[in-house]
C-alpha cells in the first residue's frame, strides 16, 4: 500500500492479539471485517489508517451458530453464507433479505455484517432488520468483552460508541416470539449495487386469534441513523393489522422521518416511499407471521 494509504497490514488467528494489535497501534489502526466499504474509503481518502488489521482469519469471527433457540452470528462471516444460512432464513428471513441486498456476487463474498453495521451508514441495509429483532453486539476490547444493544452502537453518520482498541465480535439474536416474522424492503435508483434512498423493517408478533400483540418498526436513510419508530409500533398493537392500523403506521413513520435532500432523493420523496415501505414491509411481516401461527396450530 502507499503511503497515503496505509503502512502495515496485519491478519491475527485470535481475537485477543487483535485486540493487542488495536492496543499497540491505537487510532492508527482500523479493522477490515470485510473491506467493502473500508477499501472505497482508502482510495477516496476519506480514511488514512496507517495500519490494516484483518479479522478475516480468525475462526470464532467467522462461524454462525445456533444458541438457545437464537443465534450468534461472527462479525466477519461473509454475507455471501449468511443470506443462505438456513437458521437465519427460518427464524430472521427479513434479516436475511436485508443482509442479501449488500452489494453484488463479488462483494457478498467478503461483506459481513459486522462491517456492515459498524460502518455507521444511515443507509445500511441490515441495520433496520437488527434493530426490529433486538440484536446485540458484542464487544472485545483490552478491559474484556461487553454487549450492547445495536440500537446504542451508531451515533451518527461514520460514528459507533466503540471505545479506541474494541471490536465487534459477534452479533447476538434472541429466539424470535412464537407466531411472530420480520421483514425488510428499500428502494435504490438501480436494480441492485446502489445505496438505499430508504429502507424499512418490520417484525410482528400475533396472538392466536390474529391480533397483533408485539411490533417494531425501524427505518434506514432518513435519519442520522437508523431508527426504531414507537408512535408506528403503537398504531399496530392490539389490531389486526388491517388498513386502518397500517395508515396510522404510515402516518407516524412519515412524521417520524428527517431525511436530507441529497443526489438520490428529495425530503420530499423520500417521506413519501418510506412510508410505502414501511406499509408493505409490515404486510409481508403479518403474512409470515401468520404463516408460522397456521404451522404451529
Amino acid at each position: 500500500m502507499s503511503e497515503a494509504i496505509a503502512h502495515g497490514f496485519e491478519a491475527p488467528r485470535s481475537i485477543d492479539a487483535a485486540v493487542a494489535l488495536l492496543a499497540k497501534h491505537g487510532a492508527a489502526a482500523r479493522v477490515l471485517a470485510g473491506g467493502t466499504d473500508l477499501l472505497a474509503q482508502l482510495k477516496s481518502g476519506a480514511r488514512h489508517p496507517r495500519w490494516i488489521v484483518d479479522l478475516k482469519r480468525i475462526p470464532e469471527l467467522m462461524r454462525v451458530r445456533e444458541a438457545g433457540g437464537g443465534l450468534v452470528i461472527g462479525a466477519a462471516a461473509p454475507a455471501a453464507e449468511l443470506r443462505e444460512h438456513p437458521a437465519l432464513r427460518r427464524l430472521f428471513p427479513g434479516l436475511a433479505e436485508a443482509t442479501a441486498l449488500i452489494g453484488s456476487e463479488q462483494i457478498q463474498g467478503r461483506a459481513s455484517l459486522g462491517g456492515n453495521l459498524c460502518n455507521a451508514s444511515p443507509a445500511a441495509d441490515t441495520t433496520p432488520a437488527l434493530l426490529v429483532n433486538e440484536a446485540e453486539v458484542e464487544i472485545a476490547g483490552a478491559a474484556g468483552r461487553r454487549r450492547l444493544p445495536v440500537a446504542a452502537l451508531c451515533t451518527g453518520p461514520g460514528r459507533t460508541s466503540l471505545a479506541d482498541g474494541e471490536l465487534v465480535v459477534a452479533l447476538h439474536l434472541a429466539p424470535p416470539l412464537p407466531r411472530s416474522a420480520d421483514a425488510y424492503l428499500r428502494l435504490i435508483p438501480r436494480s441492485e449495487m446502489d445505496i438505499a434512498v430508504v429502507g424499512a423493517a418490520v417484525r410482528l408478533a400475533l396472538e392466536p386469534e390474529g391480533r397483533c400483540c408485539a411490533a417494531r418498526v425501524a427505518l434506514g436513510a432518513v435519519a442520522p441513523t437508523a431508527i426504531l419508530v414507537p408512535d408506528a409500533e403503537a398504531a399496530l398493537l392490539g389490531t389486526r393489522v388491517d388498513a386502518a392500523a397500517l395508515e396510522r403506521m404510515v402516518l407516524a413513520v412519515r412524521a417520524a422521518a428527517r431525511p436530507i435532500d441529497d443526489k438520490r432523493g428529495t425530503v420530499a420523496y423520500r417521506r413519501q416511499v418510506i412510508g410505502v415501505l414501511a406499509r408493505r414491509a409490515a404486510e409481508r411481516a403479518a403474512e409470515r407471521a401468520a404463516e408460522r401461527a397456521r404451522a404451529a396450530s
